[in-house]
This record gives structure tokens, sequence and C-alpha cells, in this order.
């Protein structure tokens, strides 16, 4: 089975219904993200009221200042319901909810957003965990996608964003405020 290259291509174009930070219910779209001159992390989970993707959630919603520092936007999806991403979003943490959210929780119900981006399990209808980074061009610069059986590293996306920000060449293990590799 071959998988189509998507990084360095333009991104698939989303809109979605969403769980806005307020817990009202809106539209996110890439195309108003790259009106905005925004970057995008866009991350897939698979399903609400979960155990690992609460953690995974209110960790990127707990660093959300500084995505916002870095002129991107956080949207996390999965193919449940905006119904069922606001009551778990009203749920207190301590009983494994989110609380409250400082980006929107959309819902790909059609399933398309997720099959597009190559992380639907089509046999059971939910995504793995698939991570984005899309700049304000809608490139796709960053594509993460592994096995839902284990949580991602918020720092290490921040790392990533703030590496391709650069517009440098940067090494491994390269931090933010360390030489790139520009003659």
């Amino acid at each position: 089975m071959s998988e189509k290259r998507m990084v360095a291509k333009q991104a698939p174009r989303f809109e979605m219904n969403a769980v806005m930070p307020d817990t009202s219910f809106g539209t996110v779209s890439l195309e108003q993200l790259m009106k905005e001159d925004k970057w995008t992390v866009l991350f897939f989970y698979p399903m609400d009221f979960t155990h690992i993707c609460p953690t995974e959630i209110t960790t990127m919603s707990d660093h959300y200042e500084e995505f916002e520092e870095l002129d991107t936007e956080i949207i996390g999806v999965s193919t449940d319901t905006i119904h069922s991403h606001k009551a778990w979003i009203n749920m207190a943490r301590e009983n494994n909810g989110l609380e409250q959210l400082k980006f929107p929780l959309a819902a790909d119900t059609n399933h398309r957003v997720s099959r597009d981006y190559g992380v639907l399990i089509e046999e059971e209808g939910v995504a793995l965990r698939g991570l984005y980074i899309i700049n304000p061009y809608g490139e796709l610069q960053y594509s993460m996608v592994h096995h839902n059986d284990v949580g991602r590293d918020v720092d290490e996306v921040l790392r990533v964003l703030q590496a391709l920000q650069m517009g440098g060449m940067c090494p491994a293990n390269w931090k933010p405020g360390q030489d790139t590799l520009n003659p």
C-alpha cells in the first residue's frame, strides 16, 4: 500500500462545525485562517470521553498562549459530534473532562477531513492521532501520524513549529535561540 505524500503540498481544505472556546457552536476553516495570515496546527484524535485524548487536548490548551505568540491557531478534530464535544468540554478535568478549552474542537462527522488527511480508520470510523502544521499560504509543512495508544509531545510540536517559522535549515535537536545551518 502506498500513501500519498502531503508535506510540501497544499493542505486539503476543510470547513467543519466546531465548539468554539466560549462553548458556542461555530465553524472553522483553513481558508479563514489563511485569510487571517495564521499558521494552523490541525490535530486529530480518536474519540471523546477516552483516556489519552484529554491529556493531549488539555495540554495543548494549557500551552495555547505559546502557539498564539507564534501566530498559530490550534484546531482539534474527531469524528464525534459537536454535541459530544460540548458535553466533554463541560466536564471537569478531574472527571476526565476537558473543562475550558482555548481553541475549537471540530466535528468531522462525515469523515471527509479525516479521510482527506489520511488518518481515518475506515472500519472503526475514528481517526488516528495525526497532527499537521500548515503555513499561512496553505502549504502543509509537517505531518505526524502514530498509533492511538501513544499521546503526543506538545513541546515537540512547538519546537517544530518554531523551526519551520525560522525559514532556515535547523539541525537535529535544534532548539529556539540556537543557530541554524544557513550559510
